[in-house]
């Protein structure tokens, strides 16, 4: 049931026309990951090769995901991973607010579907979707409960490719996932 609904939802994505993005993809990236997924990744947009492949996070970023999964025990195809936008923003700018809004609908019915106990929001963009206060500098690795769900907000993982400064503090925060899974 779970796995037809999000399979539903990746075919409208697949065909979205809502807002601007549509006309200059490659195609669409709904997503990947099992239904039954209780660890929810979200990050900002698809870059050049996710605009490519269909999938999220299979460049420089998602290879760095990856390791970061790896280095808490969680395998890839066991988490679900997605954008807040669905199509590639011309190169690669910051996603506009309608085209945060145009795809709203998408990302919340994805985590309806899926329930996840822990939603890591990866950037300032993911993260303001679920969190209105503060910065990602400021707020970065402190989770906040609602309802049945835990939300982690984190670096994305391309900023600690650009700024190794903060390799060590996105490492030391994907640290708090597994107590946070034992936790929920």
């Amino acid at each position: 049931m779970r796995d037809k609904g999000l399979d539903g939802i990746a075919a409208t994505i697949l065909g979205c026309t809502r807002c601007k993005l549509h006309k200059e993809r490659t195609q669409a990236v709904p997503g990947s990951g099992p239904a039954t997924a209780e660890v929810f990744f979200l990050g900002e947009g698809p870059g050049a090769r996710e605009d490519e492949l269909g999938l999220p996070f299979v460049g420089r970023s998602g290879k760095y995901l990856d390791q970061l999964l790896q280095g808490v025990g969680l395998a890839r195809d066991r988490v679900f991973i997605t954008n807040v936008v669905k199509c590639r923003p011309p190169s690669n700018r910051d996603p506009h607010v309608a085209e945060v809004e145009a795809c709203a609908p998408y990302l919340e019915r994805q985590i309806e579907l899926i329930q996840p106990r822990l939603v890591v929001t990866l950037g300032r963009f993911a993260m303001g979707r679920f969190f209105s206060d503060g910065t990602i500098s400021q707020i970065h690795g402190q989770p906040r409960r609602v309802d049945d769900t835990i939300y982690l907000p984190l670096y994305h993982p391309a900023a600690a490719l650009y700024r190794g400064s903060l390799r060590s503090v996105v490492e030391e925060d994907f640290q708090r996932i597994p107590a946070l899974l034992d936790a929920s």
